[in-house]
């Protein structure tokens, strides 16, 4: 759920740096959304990030370090999402009633975020841990039972399943860019490299699709070794591209907004980087470390 709100919201923050309305809108509002992009951006590299830690750590295999790895992305994220969620009201708000009525919505968003986000559920968390207390202790250590292949299998379906809405919204957004206003007046540059991130998202979406008719057609629906070996390759190869579109539209939206081709390329190249890191050296390194 949280994947494809964020993704989706990320469609949302790229096509308004090419809507009409957006060069009407003061200065600062057009730097705290690419605030908001930057942030949404971050929310994705950390809640995709465990289906690759899955998949190259872990190898299919459940543990309790994955849930440990999994609980602990998903409370980073909640974070520069509830930070996205308050600068987008900011600014949808300050264009309405004024700055600091803007800003007020905004704060208040963020509050509201954070309590329904981390201060109810610390909340809930003191009091059931004094009602339990003494009754049962989570166990620090996994007791080394093999997870069944069936479990496996859809767990990698299950985590296709969380990149693939996402980024099938965000190239509708990509497609529609193309024939807004605002896509015009960039440079011819930045329209090339648009293009190719929308290539990379399209062939990111390919792959991500070809789990399905690979089980129908191969495997005839039946669960095997060898098909989740291949869903877990076609998983991370189609991370791959997706992180490349991504980081190519942050080099266009951010050029739109700042006029600065340098300041677009460091942080497109930089967001490449975050996804790389997140997605395939950090698993790589905690394999390496762990065995």
């Amino acid at each position: 759920m949280l994947v494809l709100g964020a993704e989706v919201l990320l469609g949302f923050q790229y096509r308004s740096a090419f809507e009409s309305g957006f060069e009407q809108i003061p200065p600062l509002s057009r730097y705290m959304s690419m605030a908001a992009l930057a942030s949404l951006l971050a929310v994705v590299v950390l809640l995709v990030s465990p289906g690759a830690y899955h998949q190259i750590v872990e190898e299919g295999h459940d543990s309790r370090r994955l849930h440990d790895f999994t609980t602990t992305m998903m409370d980073v994220a909640l974070l520069p999402f509830a930070a996205s969620l308050a600068i987008s009201i900011f600014v949808m708000t300050e264009r309405l009633t004024g700055r600091s009525i803007g800003m007020a919505f905004g704060i208040a968003s963020l509050v509201v975020a954070l309590f329904f986000w981390y201060g109810l559920e610390a909340i809930e968390k003191r009091n059931r841990a004094a009602d339990d207390r003494g009754k049962y202790k989570v166990p620090d250590k996994d007791d080394g039972t093999p997870t069944r292949l069936k479990d496996k299998i859809k767990q990698v379906l299950t985590e296709a399943r969380v990149v693939i809405p996402g980024a099938q919204a965000l190239l509708g957004f990509q497609l529609t860019i193309i024939l807004m206003e605002g896509f015009d007046k960039v440079p011819m540059s930045s329209k090339y490299v648009h293009m190719a991130s929308l290539a990379f998202i399209a062939l990111s979406i390919v792959l991500l699709m070809t789990l399905a008719a690979y089980h129908r057609i191969v495997e005839n629906g039946q669960d095997s070794e060898r098909f989740h070996a291949f869903a877990a390759r076609i998983l991370l190869a189609a991370m791959a591209p997706l992180a490349i579109g991504i980081a190519g539209d942050v080099f266009v939206v951010f050029r739109k907004i700042t006029a600065s081709l340098p300041f677009a390329l460091i942080c497109s190249t930089v967001t490449l980087l975050c996804f790389i890191g997140f997605w395939f050296l950090l698993p790589a390194y905690v394999k390496r470390s762990h065995s």
